[in-house]
C-alpha cells in the first residue's frame, strides 16, 4: 500500500483526470461530426485513447521527476499541492532507476497506441505521436531551457490530444487533411491547449529560484513573474473569448458558454498573478483556481457538446 501510494504520489494521478477531459472533447466532437452514414461508436477505441493519452501524461511526469532530482532542482523547490512534483525521491521512498523504468515504459505503450491508430485512422495521428514523444523526452532537458516547454505542453497535451481523438474516432486512412476537420473542432481544441501550457506556466510561479538554479530558462525566468502573470491573464482572456464569440459565429450551439461557468475563478486566478504572482501564500491559492478553472472547463466543453449530440 505504501508503495502505491509513492507511485500514485510520482505519476501526480490527481492530475491525470486532465487527459481524460480532453479525450472526451475529442470523442463529443467525433460523434457529432460522424463521416459514416451508420456511425458504429467503438467503446474499445475510447478506451484506448484514453490509456494512450493517460500514458504519454504519466510518462512527462516521471520523465520530469527524474530530471529534477539529478539536476537538483527537487532538493530546492518549495512543493505545492499542485506543483514542485513528488519529492519521493529526495525522500528516499523511490528510486531514479525504477522511476526511469516506467517513463519509459508508458512512452513506448503511448506510440504503440498512436501507431495503431495512424494505421487504423489517418497517417497525421503518426506525426502528432512523433510531437508528443519530443515533447516528453526532451520537455525537462531542452524545451524549458528555451522557452518551449510551455507551448510544446499545450499542444502535446491540449491541441493535439483533441485533433488526434477526433481523427482517430472518426478519420479514414483516405481523408485529406483539408476535408477532415469541421472549423469547431480545430476552434475548440485552441482553448484546451491555450490552458494546458497555463496551468503548466502558473506552476512554474514558486519554483522560479528552484529552477534558475536547475538551468531552466522557462517564460517565468525570462519574462519575470510581472510579465508571466500578464501572459496568464492574456491566455486565459483568449480562452474565453473564443467561447463566448463560437456560438456567435454559428460555429457552435449555445450549450458551449456552459464552459464559462469557471470564469471568475479565472479571474480570480489572473488577478492574483498579477498582483500577487511572487507571493507563496497567495499564489498557492490561485494554483488551485486555475487547476479547478482548466479541469472544468475542459469537462464543460465535453458535456455541453455531448448535450448538443443527444
Amino acid at each position: 500500500m505504501k508503495n502505491f501510494k509513492v507511485w500514485m504520489a510520482q505519476i501526480r494521478a490527481p492530475f491525470l483526470i486532465l487527459s481524460v477531459f480532453l479525450v472526451l472533447i475529442g470523442i463529443a466532437l467525433s460523434i457529432k461530426y460522424h463521416s459514416q452514414l451508420s456511425y458504429d461508436f467503438s467503446y474499445f477505441h475510447a478506451i484506448l485513447l484514453v490509456l494512450g493519452v493517460v500514458s504519454a501524461h504519466i510518462s512527462v511526469n516521471l520523465f520530469n521527476e527524474h530530471s529534477d532530482y539529478f539536476t537538483q532542482i527537487d532538493f530546492k523547490t518549495k512543493r505545492t499541492p499542485f506543483s514542485g512534483g513528488s519529492g519521493m525521491m529526495v525522500s528516499g521512498q523511490s528510486n531514479p532507476a525504477s522511476v526511469l523504468i516506467v517513463a519509459v515504459t508508458t512512452l513506448l505503450i503511448s506510440i504503440a497506441i498512436g501507431i495503431y491508430f495512424s494505421i487504423l485512422s489517418h497517417w497525421i495521428i503518426l506525426v502528432f505521436a512523433i510531437l508528443g514523444s519530443i515533447s516528453i523526452v526532451f520537455y525537462t532537458n531542452f524545451l524549458a531551457r528555451y522557452m518551449l516547454g510551455e507551448l510544446f505542453a499545450g499542444l502535446a497535451l491540449g491541441t493535439l490530444v483533441v485533433l488526434g481523438t477526433y481523427i482517430s474516432m472518426n478519420a479514414s486512412p483516405g481523408m485529406s487533411l483539408k476535408s477532415m476537420f469541421p472549423s469547431e473542432v480545430i476552434w475548440l481544441s485552441i482553448p484546451a491547449g491555450i490552458l494546458t501550457s497555463l496551468l503548466l506556466l502558473i506552476n512554474e510561479f514558486p519554483d522560479v529560484e528552484a529552477d534558475k538554479a536547475g538551468g531552466r530558462k522557462h517564460l517565468v525566468i525570462r519574462l519575470g513573474i510581472k510579465g508571466a502573470a500578464w501572459v496568464y491573464a492574456a491566455g486565459m482572456f483568449t480562452s474565453f473569448a473564443i467561447i463566448l464569440v463560437l456560438p456567435l459565429l454559428g460555429l457552435s450551439s449555445y450549450w458551449i458558454y456552459l464552459a464559462l461557468f469557471p470564469l471568475p475563478l479565472a479571474i480570480k486566478a489572473s488577478l492574483t498573478a498579477i498582483k500577487d504572482g511572487g507571493n507563496y501564500s497567495k499564489i498557492v491559492p490561485a494554483l488551485g483556481a486555475n487547476v479547478i478553472t482548466v479541469l472544468s472547463f475542459d469537462l464543460l466543453v465535453a458535456i455541453a457538446i455531448f448535450i448538443e449530440v443527444f
